[in-house]
């Protein structure tokens, strides 16, 4: 038997940082690696696919979102078993049973609704534990683990949150425990774990059988998400009573968020910047995230602002990651004793000189915009 892990769709996201047209092909991008589930089934002759919570990014979400999700989960073609998770919570609220959703739900897409088993055909069943609200006071999974048999039926957990070995904070109550994870899957009452709310592909524990799949599409930069973009293909040995467990991971995602840290404090360190950014494939489908620290030239400045903006572009986003950057900017030597303007004008820029040079409170920085304005003015602040 083989299916399709997925979790973490949160169809229906947004990103502060995209403007222009970057936040609707991001979106289009989301609902396409959906959609795209159905072409990996048909290759590898999945039999349904189960997504392990978040499906959509909230319970309140625009009409046109909520139908154009419908029709990327409708292309799949086959069975997919949707749990609600910590995003989209069956509670009040709930967009599972809205009007629009119920009216529009195709006939392949089946919402796990009910805690506990859920039969999928003779032989086999997935047991399931949905959220009913965004802070759970127990641990979910217990609770549906309790009580069932080892007998000759095949069995998929399906459940969101996170694990306690992964999680800082061991004192949260919905936090799932690893102990009973492999406690039912070495007494052979559960054979694999589909989990989701980890946004990157990670094995748990050493069964092989408990694992997130991650998002298929990448929603934050690398330090914190270091492996999106997948899904996982799992294979259920059923003619063998132990049932052998393979997992294979296929990468279905597009875009990426990055993040560079760079020291720039000359200007061939602007430059080897420039080629590193030009040499990065599908820009229109990157954010890039930099993290500059150094000391420039006021000249050095101007050329790294236009190098920036440039690839600002180019990329889907591009910007400082000001909590990161440390960037001093120091008038140098001579850097204006040779603008050819004499007077009040050159005594008003010996003046400028000064008070950038006098330290980093506001008017030093008014001065340097202002002295790298008038760069601009005179030609010497492009790239």
């Amino acid at each position: 038997m083989r299916f399709l892990h997925t979790a973490d769709w949160q169809l229906g996201m947004t990103r502060h940082f995209l403007a222009g047209d970057a936040q609707p092909r991001y979106s289009a991008a989301r609902r396409d690696a959906v959609a795209g589930l159905g072409a990996l089934a048909a290759e590898v002759g999945a039999e349904f696919v189960v997504v392990a919570g978040d499906v959509f990014e909230h319970n309140q979400l625009a009409p046109h979102v909520i139908g154009q999700s419908l029709e990327a989960m409708r292309a799949i073609g086959i069975p997919v078993y949707l749990l609600p998770g910590n995003h989209d919570p069956l509670d009040a609220s709930s967009v599972y049973t809205g009007t629009l959703f119920t009216a529009e739900c195709p006939d392949n897409v089946v919402v796990l609704d009910h805690a506990g088993v859920h039969e999928i055909r003779p032989g086999l069943q997935i047991v399931a534990a949905p959220w009913r609200s965004k802070a759970p006071t127990t641990d979910l999974v217990a609770e549906v683990l309790d009580g069932l048999p080892k007998d000759d039926i095949t069995r998929v957990l399906v459940a969101h949150g996170g694990v306690d070995v992964l999680d800082p904070d061991r004192d949260k109550p919905s936090l799932i425990r690893l102990a009973e994870l492999e406690d039912a899957v070495s007494r052979g009452t559960i054979h694999y774990v589909a989990l989701g709310d980890k946004h990157s592909l990670t094995a748990v524990g050493g069964s092989g059988r408990v694992w997130y799949s991650g998002t298929p599409e990448v929603t934050n930069f690398d330090d914190v998400e270091p492996d999106p973009g997948h899904v996982l293909v799992v294979d259920i040995d059923e003619t063998d009573p132990r049932r052998p467990v393979t997992v294979e991971s296929r990468r279905v995602g597009h875009w990426r968020f990055i993040t560079l840290h760079h020291q720039v404090d000359t200007s061939r360190d602007i430059t080897d910047l420039g080629l590193n950014l030009d040499l990065m494939t599908e820009k229109d489908r990157a954010v890039v995230r930099l993290a500059l620290t150094g000391s420039l030239s006021v000249t050095d400045r101007a050329a790294l602002d236009a190098c920036l903006d440039k690839y600002a572009r180019l990329f889907a986003w591009l910007g400082l990651w000001e909590r990161h950057t440390d960037l001093a900017v120091m008038p140098a030597d001579g850097e204006f004793s040779d603008l050819g303007i004499g007077g009040f004008a050159a005594a008003a820029v010996d003046e400028l000189v000064a008070t950038a040079r006098a330290g980093d409170n506001e008017s030093a920085v008014d001065a340097h915009a202002a002295l790298a304005l008038l760069l601009r003015l005179v030609g010497r602040g492009a790239a």
